[in-house]
């Protein structure tokens, strides 16, 4: 039976290529029963011309699906739906009577009742997108990152990239990470001392699960990275906020009888404060004395500029105190979602067990292709490349803050975003609501602090996502809807 021309549609929305829609769109309808064995496909040309493209696109399309056993070729008989194409399942499911099961009463925790940082999904599309830990693509390189993907998908890497690690990594990339990123921070550590991770916030979540119980103490900073607070939640330990001021976490401020301290010294989330040297060795003859474990965050140390970046916590620990978190999701791109556990190898054989018990490892493609990446030098090129970038951008966005007569909330030369104070009347939360309405996104502050503090004064302006030419006019949007309060 034909397959009619009509029956197929263009999708404007599409992500992909117009050769991998029409892939899709016959795929799903084999898979979906609608086209069958033997039904015979349009004709190249009688599809193009319905869609309005290019024969050979369609050609090429019919093409791949016959390499993928989806179609057969007849000649000049045209294409046909393959006997050995996939068949749609073989039962209809079943239509739901109602719910049965009061959820209410079933769900043991509620993980979606947390407070969070609201972005729209489509904030690309706003023109003021002043949003922290988004990239701007332009900044990325994407042709070489594409060669390095290409080379770890060829024949002679595929037996790494299909096998199961277990929980293993790739042995190149902790090689690289072990003699040459962590070097840069002073650490010197061998490749037990190294884990693989999706991101610095499961390096957190693994780091909290094995150091603390109901029956320890962690100290965290406040205000703080607000997922930090959830990830604590969950181990049911006593939580303990310490506040900041111009140089991070208040070491005096410490109480005794802390297990675990976490601390973000490059750069302070939310307010890019740097912890100075006598701070941080303060910090750490306190944990040598009273026997707690340091969990430090490097948080966007590559970005400083107008010092170098100040040693690493663990680069100065003697004790075997400090467990390290890195990432490569901020110095290459957010979805990457990649990272590292740097720790005593009694900690790291524990985060192994935990990861391969949850997720077994990271997937190898991926790290193999951070591996060609970093060796080939096209990762030192995007640190410089997106260094000068954020430079101009926070010079422009210090400029127009100062212009506009806003407030920063703290004096830092760092990272990539600034730490802003509102007048005592702008509820923050308020304020993001109508400037999204003009265009602008902002980080209401609320969300950084504990909750029972409902401090609603400060907000966050990023400029890792924005264009240099776009920020004048948005920091004064900002101001305007400000004064309008």
């Amino acid at each position: 039976m034909p397959i009619p021309a009509e029956s197929f549609f263009l999708d404007p929305g599409h992500g992909g290529t117009l050769q991998q829609q029409i892939q899709e769109l016959v795929a799903d309808g084999i898979l979906s029963g609608r086209f069958r064995p033997g039904d015979r496909l349009p004709s190249s040309r009688g599809l193009a011309e319905r869609l309005g493209i290019s024969r050979i696109t369609v050609t090429l399309a019919y093409t791949e699906l016959v390499s993928n056993g989806y179609l057969t070729a007849q000649g000049r008989s045209g294409y046909f739906i393959a006997k050995t194409a996939p068949q749609p399942p073989r039962f209809r499911p079943v239509a739901a009577n109602g719910p049965q099961v009061d959820w209410s009463r079933a769900l043991g925790r509620r993980f979606s009742e947390y407070p969070r940082l609201q972005r729209p999904a489509d904030w690309r599309s706003y023109r003021y997108p002043f949003l922290y830990g988004q990239a701007d693509a332009s900044l990325f390189d994407h042709a070489n990152w594409r060669q390095c993907a290409l080379r770890a998908l060829g024949q002679r890497d595929f037996a790494a990239l299909t096998a199961d690690y277990y929980d293993r990594d790739d042995p190149q990339l902790i090689d690289f990470i072990t003699r040459h990123i962590l070097p840069r921070r002073g650490i010197a550590v061998t490749s037990d001392e190294v884990l693989l991770t999706l991101g610095a916030q499961n390096a957190l979540w693994m780091a909290a699960q094995i150091l603390l119980t109901q029956r320890r103490t962690a100290a965290m900073e406040n205000p703080c990275y607000p997922e930090l607070r959830e990830i604590l939640d969950q181990t049911r330990c006593s939580r303990i906020q310490v506040d900041v001021d111009a140089g991070g976490l208040r070491v005096d401020a410490l109480p005794e009888g802390v297990d675990v301290v976490f601390v973000t010294p490059s750069h302070h989330c939310p307010t890019n404060a740097t912890m100075p040297l006598d701070r941080r060795q303060a910090l750490l003859k306190r944990a040598a004395r009273e026997g707690f474990v340091v969990v430090e965050d490097d948080y966007e140390f590559e970005i400083s500029f107008r010092t170098a970046p100040s040693p690493a916590l663990k680069s100065l620990d003697k004790a075997g105190a400090v467990v390290y978190i890195g990432s490569f999701s901020k110095s290459l791109f957010p979805g990457l979602r990649l990272g590292y556990l740097v720790g005593p190898e009694p900690f790291i054989r524990e985060a192994r067990a935990l990861r391969a018990l949850v997720l077994r490892h990271p997937p190898g493609h991926i790290q193999r292709t951070v591996a060609y990446f970093l060796s080939l030098g096209h990762y030192d090129a995007q640190i410089k490349r997106m260094g000068e970038a954020y430079a101009r951008r926070r010079a422009a966005m210090a400029e127009a803050i100062a212009a506009h007569q806003l407030q920063p909330a703290a004096e830092t030369f760092g990272g990539s975003s600034f730490w802003m104070r509102a007048p005592d009347a702008v509820d923050t939360s308020e304020l993001a609501g109508r400037l999204r309405d003009k265009g602008v996104l902002i980080d209401p502050g609320a969300v950084f602090f504990a909750p029972e503090e409902r401090n609603t004064s400060f907000y966050r302006l990023a400029y890792s996502s924005i264009p240099s030419d776009r920020i004048f006019e948005g920091i004064a949007r900002v101001a305007t809807a400000i004064g309008e309060t």
